[in-house]
């Protein structure tokens, strides 16, 4: 029948009515609307089973300290250990709440985890004296320059709190990455483009064209003006691509989460022991400083004085999963670096089945024959003269401008953790919860924990490292404005979208 009724295809001679044709367009929406989803769901399974990956082998390394520290030192510490139980069950719940992005100072935590130990334990090693907290807390001043422990706190302070940096931002960025293609995925088509997809897909149907494949570079077109929003992601995408990178080669390497997880025990244990090596030297140091306390009527303990050889204990590595996972990401990272540039031609050769570039008898448009007009590049700005799908360039989709904005955000933390700089997680809390990044402290704990111990560390906000394939290597020139400005800014331009409207 003659065409003239027809809003979308060619109005030539056809086999599609109005209905058909309508009918056809919304097929087309769908039908494309789930290839975006499905080829989503394929990157998010990919980040998500890297984040449950590291995340499992993370929390059974803190695990298996902790349970090897239970095991062994009521043995070796007898009432050093059973009276101060609680002192180290909090320190690993510390650990945890902090690597789950709650609202903790890490350095604060493992402040107070020593400064505890230290008041137990000195009292406990001095039972013939009755000592007050006004005493102790004039032993805690002078411990810094006696350093009951040894090295141990500081050593341990600076690589516990790399390497928890560096794993929480990394375990994050996985989650931040699936959110946002998850996000994005969701986006619903412009009626200008459900227009394009209907004349690609099914107007050679109307034509009597049915086994006939849509042009390569006339899909391409297509696609590229409708996923225009989408490829803006390319740049920030690839940036947190290689920002994780460069993380995982250092919980790889210099922060090694292997060596200095899986040995947080041991090295209390050595602190422990420095304790009672030094006993009388540190004692009679801090009656120096403190004064002499009175004698206590309880008298002193047998026990604990046949508790003082040097003790060790064996860690077992787990160097090798450690490496294992870490290539195994870096492999995966690297291949989702151009999915968002690369996204238009998978769904043409593998989802629409567009012809071969070279083919000059396929479904053009209007015809079958060839198609002559050049492809577009990638991205908003680049459809101006897109000649097959009509892209309004000034204004950009604001979930997804959103979404480029929450991978600067995490790609800025990846940069802080790659240099050891902690970072603070809190502002993104609202959009992440329901990702799966774990459990946060409810906000009665987290209120009490910030009113007795607030800190003074403000959120770095260095420049991002550089950006390349070897991943990251300290910082660049390129640098972003602060998490809160950046949501701060996102706002606004929603603000704008709807004055818009």
């Amino acid at each position: 029948i003659l065409g003239e009724h027809l809003r979308i295809c060619p109005q030539g001679y056809t086999c599609c009515t109005s209905e058909m044709e309508e009918n056809f367009a919304n097929k087309s929406q769908s039908e494309f609307e789930a290839m975006m989803k499905e080829s989503g769901r394929s990157v998010q399974a990919t980040l998500t089973a890297q984040h449950r990956s590291f995340d499992s082998y993370f929390q059974d390394l803190l695990n298996k300290s902790e349970k090897a520290l239970y095991d062994a030192f009521p043995s070796m510490y007898g009432e050093l250990y059973t009276q101060n139980v609680k002192v180290f069950k909090d320190l690993y719940s510390e650990l945890r709440r902090y690597y789950r992005s709650s609202n903790i100072n890490l350095e604060e935590a493992l402040n107070e985890f020593w400064t505890r130990l230290l008041e137990r334990l000195f009292k406990l090693l001095n039972p013939q004296y009755h000592i007050t907290d006004d005493y102790l807390d004039c032993m805690v001043k002078h411990a810094e320059q006696h350093k009951p422990f040894g090295e141990v706190p500081r050593d341990l302070k600076v690589k516990a709190t790399r390497a928890f940096i560096a794993a929480r931002s990394y375990a994050q960025g996985f989650l931040v990455g699936s959110d946002v293609v998850k996000k994005v995925s969701q986006v619903s088509l412009s009626h200008e483009c459900t227009r394009a997809i209907m004349k690609l897909m099914y107007c050679p149907h109307c034509r009597g064209m049915s086994s006939v494949r849509p042009c390569n570079n006339y899909c391409l077109n297509v696609v590229k003006g409708c996923l225009a929003n989408q490829a803006d992601l390319n740049t920030e995408w690839k940036y947190l691509m290689d920002s994780l990178i460069g993380v995982a080669d250092r919980i790889d390497g210099p922060y090694n989460v292997d060596t200095v997880i899986g040995t947080i025990h041991m090295r209390i244990a050595e602190a422990i022991s420095n304790l009672q090596e030094n006993k009388d030297s540190i004692t009679s140091k801090v009656f120096q400083g403190c004064g002499n306390p009175k004698i206590s009527t309880k008298g002193s303990s047998s026990e604990d004085k046949k508790r003082r050889g040097k003790v060790t204990l064996e860690a077992k590595s787990s160097a090798q999963a450690l490496e294992m996972l870490v290539l195994d990401a870096k492999g995966n990272l690297t291949a989702l670096k151009t999915y968002w540039i690369t996204l238009p031609s998978s769904l043409c050769s593998k989802k629409v089945m567009a012809s071969s570039a070279s083919d000059d008898k396929c479904w053009n448009g209007m015809t079958k024959g060839s198609y002559l007009p050049q492809v577009m590049g990638d991205g908003l700005a680049n459809q101006i003269n897109n000649p097959e799908v009509e892209v309004d360039i000034t204004k950009p989709d604001m979930t997804i401008r959103q979404q480029i904005m929450q991978l600067k955000i995490m790609t800025n933390r990846l940069g802080n953790a790659n240099i050891g700089n902690d970072v603070d997680f809190q502002d993104t809390s609202d959009d992440m919860s329901g990702s799966g990044s774990g459990d946060s402290c409810p906000d009665d704990v987290c209120g009490k924990r910030l009113s007795k111990s607030p800190s003074t560390r403000q959120p770095e906000t260095n420049a991002i490292p550089k950006q390349s394939g070897h991943g990251v290597n300290g910082a660049s020139s390129r640098s972003l404005p602060s998490a809160s400005l950046l949501l701060l800014l996102s706002v606004a331009a929603i603000a704008a979208h709807h004055l818009w409207r």
